[in-house]
């Protein structure tokens, strides 16, 4: 069996990468405004190569190509975005497939002979560990989105809605250089507070509450800059100040994230860190307080950045600490999410210039 890697419309060999493109960039064509769409080339662009070093070919070659590897059964890796098993895209009536998933639709329909063999562990080592440079370019995208928080807790009140609130912050994203979000920021109050993302976001009204007098107001929020991501959070008191009640569990959460942080260093896997933090949630919270593997996820180019649950930590990982309660008994969810660098001897907290006691996080309400 000779072994042929792809990598979505790439080639690899030890020392050259392809790119298999359009003649044109579709994105810049529309019949109806030609002045407006004058096009744009891809294939016959030599800025491209320039600029990259990576060569270009054309999509037809790359026909071409699959065809040849068809004929002797070769095995083409495919980076599906997950480990284990490729998924393959579904033949249901409702379905979201991804792009990796409608290539592969499209290579078993065309080469049928192909195997195809998931990638993504070879990807993930990689994009694991950040350089120097993207440290430092994920380190300013962390500062920006400290800032823009400090910048809305001033306009917390009540009577004032979420959106407000993500006005103010997104701005300030812009301001301090920021291209565009991470993802669409999530600033919940009161009983938005204690849903998640994925459900708030199925309810076209349900993002902008008016917030009122004893809500918790969650922050979970960040920006993109250079391509890199952010993604940081905070709790505020609508009111200007936490209730006791309030204020003890918000210090109950920060003391779990406190004792993860402390624990993190290179050699550790996540599993010791799920460990951990299972022994250290208290009995009465721990219904509140679900864990998964850990309570984070790596950053990077995406939120979501390519990772192994299993590998061992090592300077240069770059991903987040977040344990979040949320308890639909007595009415109240709070939420503090910090971005960790693993460093040779332990770790550095990127976003450590954003207060998280209850007394701090209520000064930075005051203007």
């Amino acid at each position: 069996m000779r072994l042929v890697t792809y990598f979505t419309y790439s080639l690899f060999s030890k020392k050259s990468v392809t790119i298999y493109t359009p003649e044109r960039d579709l994105r810049f064509e529309n019949g109806s405004r030609i002045n407006d769409f004058p096009g744009r080339p891809l294939f016959n662009d030599k800025n491209i190569t320039e600029k990259t070093g990576v060569t270009l070919a054309s999509i037809d070659d790359f026909t071409l190509l699959m065809d040849a590897e068809s004929k002797k059964e070769s095995t083409i890796l495919i980076n599906s975005g997950r480990q284990g098993d490729i998924t393959y895209a579904s033949d249901a009536y409702i379905a979201t497939h991804s792009p990796v998933q409608v290539l592969l639709q499209a290579l078993i329909k065309k080469h049928p002979k192909l195997k195809h063999e998931n990638m993504y562990d070879a990807v993930a080592n990689v994009r694991m560990i950040k350089s120097e440079v993207e440290i430092e370019i994920i380190r300013k995208a962390a500062n920006i989105t400290v800032e823009g928080i400090k910048q809305s807790a001033k306009m917390i009140k009540p009577g004032v809605d979420e959106r407000y609130l993500e006005g103010i912050l997104e701005g300030d994203f812009k301001i301090n250089g920021s291209q565009r979000l991470a993802f669409g920021s999530i600033i919940k109050s009161g009983p938005n507070s204690h849903w998640p993302w994925r459900i708030l976001a199925t309810h076209y009204n349900r993002r902008n509450r008016v917030m009122e007098n004893g809500d918790l107001v969650i922050f979970d929020v960040g920006c993109e800059y250079e391509q890199y991501v952010s993604d940081i959070g905070r709790t505020f008191p609508v009111s200007g100040k936490f209730t006791d009640r309030q204020k003890e569990i918000l210090v109950m959460e920060t003391k779990i994230a406190d004792e993860i942080i402390k624990f993190l260093k290179p050699g550790i896997t996540f599993k010791d860190v799920q460990t951990l933090t299972n022994s250290i949630i208290p009995d009465d919270a721990k219904k509140y307080m679900q864990v998964g593997l850990f309570f984070g996820h790596h950053l990077g180019l995406s939120t979501g950045d390519p990772n192994l649950s299993s590998a061992a930590l090592k300077p240069g990982m770059v991903f987040t600490v977040e344990p979040w309660y949320y308890n639909h008994d007595e009415n109240i969810s709070v939420f503090t999410e910090d971005m960790i660098l693993i460093t040779e001897d332990g770790c550095e907290v990127l976003s450590s210039d954003l207060p998280r006691t209850p007394d701090a996080l209520e000064g930075m309400m005051k203007k």
